[in-house]
C-alpha cells in the first residue's frame, strides 16, 4: 500500500491543483446556512477593519442604525400600504381602522411613525460624525455628497409621508409646507401646483403625496444608500487617524468583521429594534380630526422638521427666508469638502484640542445670541417701519441678511486673530455655531410659537383640540 504523500512532499502541480479546486460545501443545514450569511456580511463589510473604529464613541452607530431604520421603514410601509386607499375620506377611515380593526395595525403604524423621524435625527447626526471626525475629506468627498442627497429624501420621504393620515395636523402642516415653495422665483408657483396637483391641498396631492412616498423616493434613497455603502468600501473603509497618509507601517491593527463588528451591530440592532417597540407601544403615533379645509388650526405649523425654515420666514423677507438661506447653507454644505482639504486631522474629533474649545466656544456663543436676535426682532427691530420708502426685500430681507452674515464674518475674524485657528477650526466653529441655530430657530417654532406665531411660554399656550 503506497503512503500518502505529505504536504512537503507535494509536486508543484499538485499544490497548484489543490489551491485552484473549489472550497468544500457543507453539507449540514446549518454550516450551510452559516456560510451563506457569512458571505452575506462580507459583500457588504471588507474583511477586516481597524480596531480602532469598533469603539462606540467613534462612529456610534450612526450608519448601521440607519440603514436599520430604513429597511424597518420599508417592511412596515409595506404592511401599511396594504391596508391603505388614498383617497379622502376613505384614507382617514382606513387609518382609524388600522388603529382598531387590524391585528398589530396600530403598532405597525407607531412603528412606522417613530423611524420615520428617528430616520431624520440619526441622518443628521451621521452626517455631524462625519463631519466632525473630518471623514468628508479627498478621498471621500463623493461620499459626503451622496449622504446630503439622502438626508434631502429622507426630509422628502417624511414629508409626503406627513399627508397621508389626511387628519387636521397633516392636511394643514403640508398646506404650509408646500407654500414656503411658492416663494421660489419664477418656478415656485408652478412647482407648488404641480406638487399639490392644483391650487391647494386636495385629493391629487394625496395620490402624488402617496405615489411619490412608496416608489421614487424610496427607490432613490435605496440606489444612493447602496452606493454609499460601495464608496465606504472604494474610499478605504471608515476614516481613521492614520487614513490620510497611507503609511501601512503606521496603519492601525485590523480585526476580522466577523465575529468583531458583526457581533456589535448585531448587538446595537437587537437593542434600539426593542427601544423602538417599546416606545411604539407606550406612544401612540399622533391622529386628529379628519382633514377640514373650512376651519385652520391656529397656528399652522410645518413639520416639525421644517419649524426652523418657518421661523426664518418671520424674521426675513419670504424670499430671503425661503430660498436665499437654505440654498446658501446648501451650498456650504456641499462644498465643505472643497474647502476644508487638509488631512492630517482625518478621524480626530473636532480637528485638534484647540478645535474642541472653539467647539464649545461657538455652540455656547450661538446659544445665547440666537434667542437674542429672535426676541430683538420680535420686540425691537423694525426695519420696514424705519425704512418705510424702501422695497419689504430690501428692508426685512436684504439688510437683515447683511446684518447676520457680517456678524458670521466678524466672527470669523476673531477665530484668526484671537485664536490664531487654522482655516479647517475655523470651518468647523462657524458650522457649529450655524447649526446649533438653526436648532435652536426649530425648538422656538416648537415649543415657544402660539396662536398667530406668537411667541409665548409653552405652558401659556393652548391645547390644540
Amino acid at each position: 500500500m503506497p503512503e500518502e504523500t505529505s504536504i512537503d512532499q507535494e509536486s508543484p502541480l499538485g499544490r497548484m491543483r489543490r489551491r485552484l479546486a473549489p472550497p468544500e460545501f457543507p453539507t449540514d443545514d446549518r454550516s450551510r446556512m452559516r456560510m451563506v450569511v457569512d458571505s452575506l456580511v462580507l459583500h457588504l463589510h471588507p474583511t477586516k477593519v481597524p480596531r480602532a473604529t469598533l469603539r462606540w464613541t467613534y462612529t456610534w452607530g450612526l450608519g448601521g442604525l440607519s440603514a436599520l431604520l430604513v429597511t424597518l421603514l420599508a417592511v412596515t410601509g409595506v404592511f401599511l400600504q396594504m391596508n391603505y386607499t388614498p383617497s379622502p375620506p376613505q384614507a382617514y377611515l382606513d387609518v382609524l381602522a388600522l388603529r382598531t380593526d387590524t391585528w398589530f395595525g396600530d403598532l405597525l403604524r407607531n412603528v412606522h411613525h417613530w423611524s420615520a423621524n428617528l430616520l431624520i435625527i440619526t441622518s443628521v447626526l451621521h452626517l455631524l460624525r462625519v463631519f466632525f471626525t473630518g471623514a468628508h475629506r479627498p478621498p471621500r468627498e463623493l461620499n459626503w455628497l451622496l449622504g446630503v442627497g439622502m438626508l434631502l429624501l429622507v426630509l422628502a420621504a417624511n414629508f409626503t409621508g406627513y399627508l397621508l393620515p389626511w387628519d387636521q395636523l397633516a392636511f394643514w402642516a403640508i398646506t404650509v409646507g408646500t407654500s414656503i415653495l411658492s416663494y421660489v422665483p419664477v418656478v415656485g408657483q408652478a412647482l407648488s401646483r404641480l406638487l399639490l396637483g392644483g391650487p391647494e391641498v386636495g385629493s391629487a396631492t394625496l395620490l402624488t403625496f402617496y405615489s411619490l412616498h412608496i416608489s421614487f423616493i424610496p427607490l432613490g434613497i435605496l440606489a444612493l444608500m447602496s452606493y454609499h455603502f460601495w464608496r465606504v468600501r472604494k474610499d478605504g473603509g471608515l476614516s481613521h487617524p492614520n487614513s490620510a497618509n497611507g503609511n501601512e507601517q503606521t496603519s492601525p491593527e485590523r480585526v476580522t468583521t466577523i465575529p468583531h463588528l458583526v457581533r456589535r451591530e448585531a448587538v446595537w440592532a437587537a437593542a434600539w429594534l426593542a427601544i423602538l417597540f417599546i416606545w411604539s407601544m407606550l406612544v401612540p403615533a399622533p391622529l386628529e380630526g379628519i382633514a377640514d379645509p373650512a376651519v385652520s388650526p391656529n397656528p399652522a405649523k410645518a413639520p416639525w422638521y421644517f419649524l426652523g425654515l418657518q421661523e426664518l420666514l418671520l424674521h426675513f423677507h419670504p424670499l430671503i427666508g425661503a430660498v436665499i438661506i437654505p440654498a446658501l447653507a446648501l451650498g456650504a454644505l456641499a462644498l465643505l469638502p472643497f474647502y476644508d482639504v487638509h488631512l492630517e486631522s482625518v478621524g480626530v474629533y473636532f480637528r485638534s484640542y484647540r478645535g474642541r474649545y472653539m467647539t464649545l466656544l461657538a455652540a455656547g456663543g450661538s446659544l445665547l445670541l440666537t434667542p437674542i436676535w429672535v426676541l430683538l426682532d420680535e420686540f425691537v427691530l423694525d426695519w420696514g417701519a424705519w425704512l418705510p420708502n424702501w422695497p419689504s426685500l430690501l428692508s426685512n430681507g436684504a439688510i437683515p441678511l447683511a446684518v447676520v452674515l457680517l456678524g458670521l464674518f466678524g466672527l470669523d475674524e476673531i477665530l484668526h486673530r484671537a485664536f490664531r485657528a487654522k482655516t479647517e477650526e475655523r470651518v468647523l466653529s462657524l458650522f457649529i455655531f450655524i447649526f446649533t441655530a438653526l436648532v435652536v430657530l426649530t425648538i422656538i417654532g416648537i415649543f415657544f410659537r402660539g396662536p398667530g406665531m406668537a411667541l409665548m411660554w409653552p405652558w401659556e399656550i393652548p391645547a390644540v383640540h
